[in-house]
């Protein structure tokens, strides 16, 4: 079974990437299931129902975020009536929407999909590792196929945790950070593993953003109104090979693909 999950969608650039190139990656993949990050998807800041809405119409059937999940309010009112749009399962009790879900293929093969958020350098949350451990039990009664999108800051933190999930989850996908790491890897259990998995966005930019936006932050360090950039818009994700019975990852391949201007 292949599993192509998407980095980060940055604002409309990267939604145009996965509308353009999404289709070319499932036929030269084989890909039978299509998981994306999508809390930068409206004007790189948050999602929205209309850009959900044509994120789901380019054929993603299950949608992770993050700390930006929040950053357009509407998503407070709209989360719930979307069974395959997460929020980090680690935020605390009361919040609206789901950490968790499963998902069939096409063909009928159930796929656990867990949204965690990491704790160095971010948000107050619960612990990662134990909210993950004490969810594992009642996803592997239902799928020996589990991916975790680990939304963190801290590499060491994204390592750790698929060293801790090594041969219970199918894979362990790093995010925002909106920079392809070069650490693919099968963990000795059978866990796929890299620390990000990238950014579909445009990468003439700062992490998605205009550059000049951003030198100008740092030299000052005054507030600016950051826009989304244009230049070199990429599709970047990996294709999992997981197999459908034991939920051992066989394979991890990067994805990096340039759209034409």
């Amino acid at each position: 079974m292949q599993i192509l999950f998407i980095g980060d969608i940055v604002g409309r650039p990267g939604r145009r990437a996965v509308r353009e190139l999404l289709p070319g990656v499932v036929r030269e993949h084989g890909v039978d299931f299509v998981i994306a990050n999508a809390e930068n998807a409206a004007a790189g800041f948050g999602i929205t129902r209309d850009t959900l809405d044509e994120l789901l119409e380019c054929g993603i059937h299950l949608f992770t975020t993050g700390n930006h999940v929040w950053d357009k309010k509407e998503a407070l009112s709209f989360i719930d009536d979307y069974p395959n749009l997460l929020r980090p399962a680690n935020y605390a009790e009361g919040c609206p929407g789901i950490g968790h879900a499963v998902v069939k293929t096409a063909a009928g093969i159930p796929v656990a999909v867990v949204n965690l958020a990491g704790r160095v350098f971010m948000h107050p949350a619960d612990c990662p590792f134990r909210v993950a451990k004490g969810l594992l039990a009642g996803l592997r009664q239902q799928t020996p196929a589990v991916i975790v999108d680990m939304h963190a800051e801290a590499t060491s933190e994204k390592q750790a945790l698929g060293r801790f999930l090594d041969g219970e989850v199918s894979a362990v996908l790093g995010t925002h950070t909106h920079v392809q790491t070069a650490d693919e890897t099968i963990l000795p259990g059978g866990t796929a593993y890299i620390s990000d998995a990238g950014m579909t966005g445009p990468h003439n930019s700062v992490i998605g953003i205009e550059k000049d936006m951003i030198v100008e932050r740092f030299l000052t360090g005054m507030p600016c109104r950051f826009e989304v950039a244009r230049g070199d818009v990429r599709l970047q994700g990996v294709v999992v090979d997981v197999d459908p019975q034991s939920g051992r990852a066989r394979a991890i391949k990067r994805v990096n693909l340039r759209l034409k201007e």
